[in-house]
This record gives structure tokens, sequence and C-alpha cells, in this order.
């Protein structure tokens, strides 16, 4: 039996996520062309490869149970060939026979006959029952446990999304939000402001305009790759809260305190609006790959502004040289250096800071990740995100804004920061809201602006304002 091209494609991206670190959105656009599969072929693969991945902690427990011992035990590539299995079977309309005996064939070329005879019979004890009395088995009830099987995360992860929903006013949202952790993200573009106009995008894409974002496209299907606003670099793929970050800086003048006079005690307090400088400079810390420094650069390049896009890796502040092609190289310069010892002291009006973090706010779209956090990366990343917030303190200039975004809504990673370094909290809310023409209450409670994919349909960005 010769197993089909689609299904050893999605092998191979798993098995090098598994075995290699590789993250799946690099190697199967790679896999793809080496096997030069392309329509329904290529859709099929895609959604086996991040359907397995997303699900792997699910189809875990239920292998171990099929097969009456735990499944990291199997031989690593037995194990992927059957989550690949499990996932045909479970959750995607592949007839059970076809599901076992590609699965079975797969193993039996990769591990040899012996190996065979135990997918099959693993694979047989799966299709003898669907995903609801499965997950009856492995995830009964609602504990804490039971959910991080159910919906496939790392229990340590489900506490902390947990902690975090209660401290954004959202308790009892957490089966939502996982559920929304595991559904494919639609593709968005973002039309570069001053480089290409959002309605030519939205016709050239056969899109919708976004919600939140009024630099943002929806791309309902297709290669975005393939549009020549995204291969000339006035248009890109970026998730709208990434768009929403950018611009809450971008309109940050909305969310100063202003001079106002206290009606009751004729007192005037002080504008905490920074001096007129004539030509700004801005800075983006950690810039790669690129995306926010762009819309930055690009707004910069219209108002007369000037960015510094800084990043640690050469190939990364390449990167970030490619993604602001199209923008007037006179509104920009990339550097490559450690942001931790970088730059004078108070030499720019405003910065963001897109801090390295745990992308816990990302599983979407980068389903793999959540198997590669651990609880002391946390503590690691914290460390890291108090000092690049502090150095941000030092190189912004007295008055001005310092963006601080994470992809990521862990409490550790956002709240505690902030408090952490001590600066003055502005309502971020207002920049959204001057920039979107909406309401302050339409982004939460305030002074951070925290994001859901749950709710706002966007990676779960954190966002907040801050001066010096």
């Amino acid at each position: 039996m010769r197993v089909e091209p689609a299904r050893l494609a999605a092998y191979d991206v798993c098995l090098a996520v598994e075995t290699q670190d590789t993250y799946a959105n690099l190697a199967l656009p790679m896999v793809l062309r080496k096997r030069h599969l392309k329509g329904r072929e290529a859709g099929f693969a895609t959604e086996l490869t991040y359907g397995a991945l997303r699900m792997q902690g699910l189809y875990d427990a239920i292998l171990s149970k099929a097969a009456k011992r735990p499944a990291e035990g199997f031989d690593v590539e037995v194990l992927v060939a059957l989550r690949l299995g499990a996932h045909q079977a479970l959750s995607m309309r592949v007839p059970a026979h076809a599901a076992v005996s590609q699965t079975v064939e797969l193993v039996r070329q990769e591990r040899g006959k012996g190996a065979g005879g135990f997918a099959n019979a693993v694979m047989r004890r799966v299709v003898e029952a669907d995903l609801d009395l499965w997950l009856s088995r492995v995830a009964p009830g609602t504990s804490r446990r039971s959910l991080a099987t159910r919906y496939s995360h790392p229990e340590w992860v489900v506490g902390e999304l947990e902690q975090s929903l209660q401290r954004d006013g959202r308790p009892g949202q957490i089966e939502t939000l996982l559920a929304a952790d595991n559904t494919a993200p639609s593709v968005t573009l973002v039309a570069r402001p001053g480089l290409v106009d959002r309605d030519d995008l939205t016709a050239e894409a056969e899109g919708m305009p976004t919600t939140l974002s009024p630099w943002g496209v929806e791309l309902p299907s297709g290669d975005p790759g393939s549009l020549g606003a995204v291969a000339d670099g006035t248009a890109a793929v970026q998730d709208e809260g990434s768009q929403l970050a950018a611009l809450a800086l971008i309109h940050a003048d909305a969310a100063l305190p202003t001079a106002s006079t206290t009606a009751d005690a004729g007192e005037t307090t002080a504008s905490a609006l920074p001096v007129d400088k004539g030509s700004q400079r801005w800075l983006d810390m950690c810039a790669g790959p690129g995306g926010k420094a762009a819309l930055l650069a690009a707004q910069a390049a219209s108002a007369g502004e000037h960015l510094d896009a800084l990043e640690l890796h050469q190939h990364r502040a390449d990167l970030v040289r490619k993604s602001l092609r199209a923008v007037s190289d006179e509104a920009w310069t990339v550097h490559t250096g450690d942001a931790r010892a970088w730059g004078e002291a108070g030499s720019f009006d405003r910065i963001l800071l897109d801090a390295p973090c745990t992308g816990l706010g990302a599983l979407r779209r980068r389903p793999e990740s959540r198997w590669r956090r651990t609880q002391s990366d946390l503590d690691d990343l914290v460390d890291l995100q108090i000092t690049l917030l502090n150095q941000a303190k030092r190189l912004v200039a007295p008055g001005g804004v310092i963006a601080y975004v994470t992809c990521s809504p862990v409490v550790a990673e956002t709240h505690a920061v902030v408090a952490a370094v001590g600066l003055t909290t502005l309502d971020t809310r207002a920049a959204l809201a001057a920039a979107t023409d909406t309401t302050l209450e339409s982004w939460g409670s305030g002074p951070h602006v925290q994001l859901w994919p749950h709710v706002h349909g966007t990676d779960a960005m954190f966002i907040q304002l801050l001066q010096a």
C-alpha cells in the first residue's frame, strides 16, 4: 500500500517539530513544495499537521488508554504517526478504515512490521469510539486537569490563563478561551499606511475589512504571498492584535493628560505632554521580524519622524529590513545590538517594547509552542522583561511614551512587570478609541488593553502605554 503524499508531508513536519524543534509554520511550506502539493492535497496536509500538533495532549491520553501504556514510551516515529491517525479518525472526515490503514502502512515504512502490528492494534481500539466517548473516558468532569486534557493544553498553562482571565474581569471563560486556542485563525493582512489603500488591498485580496484595525483585511482563502501588495512590501500578513499594538503607540497623544483646571479649587494641573521638539525619534526595541516596525516606520515617514529599529540577532535584523523595504529609507534605521545595553539616555520620544514572552497569547497560530514552554521559562522571561522595561525607561525622554506589549496575557508577564518598573500608566483605551473611532468601554476597564481570541478574534495581546 502507498501512503498518500499529503499524509507523508504532515508526518515529515510533525516529526521535525518533535525531534528538531522545528516550527511548523516554517517547515510546512517547504515540505508542501518539496512534495509538489497544491489545492486540496495541500489543504489536507495543513489541517492534519496543525490539528495533530494542537491536540497532541488529548491524543496522547487517548493513545495511552488504547495501548494500555503511556504514549511517551512509544518510539517517536510511531507516536507521531499515531497522533496523525487519531486526528484523522476522530477530528477529520476521514473514514475509519482509511485512517487505520494509512497510519499502519506509514509506521511499517518507518519502523518495520513489528511496529506496524502495534500501530494496527492501537488504531483499531481508537476507532471503536467517537471523540465524545473518548473525552468521557480520558477527561471527565471540569477539573483543571480534565480541562487541560480535553482542550490539549499543559495544565500549568491552563492555570495561568485562568488567573489572567480573572485579573481581566472575565472569570468563568476558561473553556471558551481554550476552545478558541484550538481554532485555526483566519489570515489577516495589514495595509501599511501611506503605502497602500485598504480598499485597494481588500479588492485585490477579495477580502473583507477587519472590524477593529482600520488597516486590516481578512483574507478568506488563497496564498497571501501571491498578492502584489504583499510581494512588494506595501502590505503583509499581520494579526489584527499586532496592528492594534502599533496603533496604540501612534495615537498615544489621546491618552496623555492635558492641562486642566479644577473648577472648585481653581487650581491648574500641569500638563504632562512632552515638550515639542519638532521631528521626533521613535524606537522599536525588539523589532524582529519587523511587522510592527513597518507600521511605525510608515507612520514616521508620513509625519516627518524617524524610527530606529533594534534587533539582537543579525538574521532577524535582516528580516526587519526586508519588512521595511517599501518605506522611504530616510524614515528608518535598523540596528543590531543588545537592547539591555544600547542607546543614550533620554534620546527617544516614543518607544515600542514588544517584549520577548511565553507567546501563550498566540497558541492558535503556533500550536507547538504550548508544548515547548515551561514554568521555569516564565520565570526567566519575567526577569528579562523587567530589565528591558527599565532600559526603555532610561532611553525615553522626559514626558515621552513607552508602549509595553506582550503576546501573552499571563499576569506575571504583564501587570506584574509594569508594576515592578514604576512608570506612570496611561489609559491605553483612549489611544485605541481615538484610532478606531470607538468608545473607551469597548476596550475593557483600563488602563491597559487586553485582547483575547475568544472575545476580539485576535491573539491575546497585552498593551499598556506608560509615561516617564
